[in-house]
């Protein structure tokens, strides 16, 4: 193997350029050329491929993002695509792919893979929904963020006696809000894995009120239905009641920026140095993953088979710190 590419697929977050970083410098430790692909999958179809060296990630390790770019590519869902995928990276003289992503960007390394063509999988999603890993490149700094801003408003709702409802990101997992809502002391934290009423919410704020607390924090998971918009209506209908009233802040695409933590800095180093590492040594078509605090090697196809579930125990420690 003499040369190696690396791509960056799906959600950005503050971790992947610490990544990029690591499979550069180990790949030229190891005496390969590292060719970077912008654009994650559209730009291995598209052709937008050049190399890179020590400098072209000199400085990148403390930003936010990802230098090589990430996008859509609805073509590489289509046999097509993958093979002009496929046809790219033979044009280029590749030997290796390097995929740090999430579920859906493994899923396309695995598809390539079985076609044929040597890959690795970094995970890297601050969802932490990837099997094959107990956490995820960015999911450290995204909770981080989210920390932040719940000791933030909780000051603000304390000075004007507010409940507030406060979104984070997670369609589909609810690991965020329940592990931001465990460190940051909410009152009460709602996400797609747990179903709770509108009762149960109103029930919580009035005892929150009731307590004599100055404030009541609820952390919902975007994917909590009936959804955040729709139970701020309903409490809003009912703030005098409640003694609280009522605000949402939804804090979006700021989960995502920043420069990342220590932790998932040398998370993302270490799985990024461990790549270019067991895909010199034949070891394609595996998922590298951090385990009980160790690389651990998953094959792609047990990696993508279906989404790691939120851990009961977790559940349950949000709940009860909730009483």
């Amino acid at each position: 193997m003499k040369r190696i590419g690396v791509l960056t697929s799906g959600g950005d977050n503050p971790g992947l350029n610490p990544c990029i970083r690591a499979v550069v410098r180990m790949g030229i430790h190891m005496g390969l050329s590292v060719m970077g692909i912008r654009r994650g999958y559209a730009g291995l179809v598209g052709g937008e491929i050049h190399e890179m060296d020590a400098r072209s990630v000199g400085g990148i390790i403390g930003r936010g993002g990802t230098i090589l770019g990430t996008a859509r590519c609805p073509e590489f869902y289509e046999p097509k695509g993958r093979k002009e995928a496929l046809r790219t990276l033979n044009r280029f003289g590749l030997d290796g792919l390097v995929i740090i992503g999430g579920n859906g960007s493994l899923t396309g390394a695995l598809e390539l893979y079985r076609m044929g063509f040597p890959v690795i999988g970094v995970p890297s999603t601050i969802d932490n929904d990837v099997n094959g890993t107990d956490i995820s490149i960015g999911v450290d700094t995204a909770l981080n963020t989210i920390l932040d801003a719940i000791d933030k408003i909780k000051d603000t709702a304390s000075s004007h006696n507010r409940a507030f409802l406060i979104e984070t990101m997670g369609r589909n997992s609810g690991y965020l809000a329940v592990a931001s809502g465990i460190a940051g002391g909410a009152e009460l934290v709602l996400c797609p894995e747990e179903e709770t009423t509108f009762k149960e919410v109103v029930e919580t704020v009035e005892d929150a009120y009731i307590r004599g607390k100055a404030h009541c924090i609820i952390v919902v998971a975007e994917g909590w239905q009936p959804g955040t918009q729709e139970l701020a209506t309903h409490l809003r209908e009912r703030q005098e009641e409640l003694g609280f009233s009522v605000r949402v802040t939804q804090l979006g695409h700021v989960q995502r920026g920043g420069a990342a933590s220590a932790f998932d800095r040398i998370l993302a180093t270490r799985l990024g140095a461990a790549s270019v590492r067991e895909l010199s040594a034949g070891n394609a078509g595996h998922m590298v993953g951090w385990v009980k605090s160790a690389i651990k090697l998953t094959p792609l196809e047990e990696a993508v088979a279906f989404d790691k579930e939120l851990s009961p125990s977790l559940l349950e420690l949000a709940d009860i710190m909730e009483k």
